[in-house]
């Protein structure tokens, strides 16, 4: 299915070296891809493109946003390119839309039913466009008097089945889908609401005690009201502020009810035992026009545990040191003081030999 466009402590003297050991944690990435043993096309290559239009054409949009009264109707087109040399009958499909983890909007496959938005949108079965060619098709979104106020997302597009070899020679069918976004807001009481949850944190030690490392904090972004939301912020640790999304990510975008991990890196953050965190979350309501509304900001606190290693390494070598230098000065005295108190004994013992020498000689005649 084709996703819609939109350092090392150093022992001195006495003190014996310790080495520290790094633990690599190697991530691998799985990306949706066809299969590794599908073979080419077998027909001729297909192009094409689906985007919003009026009644003459493409009309600039990238998606279709309205705002509908329970019960009421709109009539509204698309247009479908070909960009092939041959024509192509293509197969017309509207199904719920939904965010991936990865924040790409996306519609539920062929296999799943829709039971929202998906199912108000009347539209063609196929349409038949010649190469080169460019058709516009008309389609209406119905909303039922019972559905409720609030954003509702589906998603229109244009298909065509492929056949592909495989290695043993069987053959396999391939659908590619290609279209745009039908976000309707059905009138009625609006009410924005999100939360945080699920909050955690990691430290990562920098080897270095000069230096520091990085805490990592990851959380859940809940949108508990009936709009879209735009999920902005930031996060303090360790008396720096990151905020998200950061400079060149993309803004994450909640529909109602969804829930988004976002993990947010904080470096230069100095390993103090337990370091507090706090997430604000400032979201942005999505409107069908250009104004935008921010909520009031949510905030929540966690605490990342960042043990001193390196630190207390570089402290104990240091201990150590200073205890082997005081040692050494402690039985430098000791045996100063051995010799000094030997040779007294030695010089009374010679005094006390002496006396006695001297006792022992005779008198002088007079």
């Amino acid at each position: 299915m084709q996703q819609l466009p939109d350092g090392p402590v150093s022992a001195v003297r006495t003190a014996s070296a310790l080495v520290a050991a790094l633990v690599i944690l190697v991530m691998s990435a799985l990306w949706l891809a066809p299969p590794a043993h599908a073979a080419a096309d077998e027909g001729p290559e297909v192009r094409w493109s689906v985007v919003p239009a009026d009644e003459s054409g493409p009309d600039g949009r990238r998606a279709v946003e309205i705002e509908v009264d329970p019960g009421e109707k709109v009539d509204d087109y698309f247009a479908v390119r070909n960009i092939s040399a041959d024509e192509v009958v293509f197969g017309l499909t509207a199904a719920d839309g939904f965010y991936n983890r990865n924040g790409r909007f996306d519609i539920l496959a062929a296999d799943q039913e829709s039971v929202d938005a998906g199912t108000w949108i009347s539209l063609p079965e196929t349409v038949t466009v010649p190469a080169g060619g460019t058709v516009v098709v008309p389609f209406s979104v119905a909303v039922p008097d019972t559905a409720e106020p609030g954003d509702h997302a589906a998603g229109i597009t244009a298909s065509v089945l492929s056949v592909q070899s495989a290695e043993d020679g069987t053959s396999v069918g391939v659908e590619s889908r290609v279209g745009f976004r039908v976000l309707t807001r059905v009138t009625g009481e609006i009410t924005p609401a999100a939360s945080l949850a699920g909050l955690s944190g990691d430290y990562t030690t920098s080897w270095n005690p000069l230096r520091p490392g990085e805490a990592t904090v990851t959380f859940d972004v809940v949108n508990e009201g009936n709009t879209r939301l735009l999920a902005e912020g930031s996060v303090s640790a360790g008396g720096h502020t990151v905020f998200f999304p950061g400079v060149g990510e993309s803004t994450q975008e909640l529909l109602p009810g969804d829930t988004r991990t976002i993990t947010v890196v904080v470096d230069d953050v100095w390993p103090l035992f337990a370091v507090p965190a706090t997430v604000t979350l400032a979201p942005t309501v999505v409107t069908m026009s250009d104004s935008s509304e921010t909520l009031d900001p949510v905030t929540a606190d966690a605490v990342v545990w960042a043990m001193p290693w390196p630190q207390l390494l570089l402290l104990i070598g240091l201990a150590l040191v200073v205890g082997a230098i005081l040692w050494g000065r402690i039985r430098s005295r000791r045996r100063l003081a051995a010799m000094l108190d030997g040779a007294r004994a030695e010089a009374l013992e010679e005094g006390r030999e002496q006396g006695r020498s001297e006792a022992k000689t005779p008198a002088g005649v007079a």
